[in-house]
């Protein structure tokens, strides 16, 4: 059993963690973020579960992929 979290843009460089899968698998997306980096979430930060946008108490089966990014501006 196993969970992909990946990390974007900013939060990529950030944190120094494109893409890891872990074999315990988190309860929440929340449990997923302290699971895999030991850095407090910034306020702004945005999830998506298997390409549809979550909460953070979203909660996660095997075989899920959790991205994380910051908000999208455009001009």
């Amino acid at each position: 059993m196993s969970v992909t979290v990946k990390f974007f843009a900013g939060l990529r460089e950030q944190i120094g963690i494109e893409e890891i899968r872990t074999s315990n698998v988190p309860t929440t997306v929340r449990d997923a973020w302290q699971q895999v980096t030991d850095r407090p979430r910034p306020a702004n930060v945005l999830a998506a579960v298997n390409h549809e946008y979550v909460g953070f108490e979203h909660h996660l089966t095997d075989g899920d992929e959790v991205a994380f990014f910051p908000p999208v501006t455009g001009g």
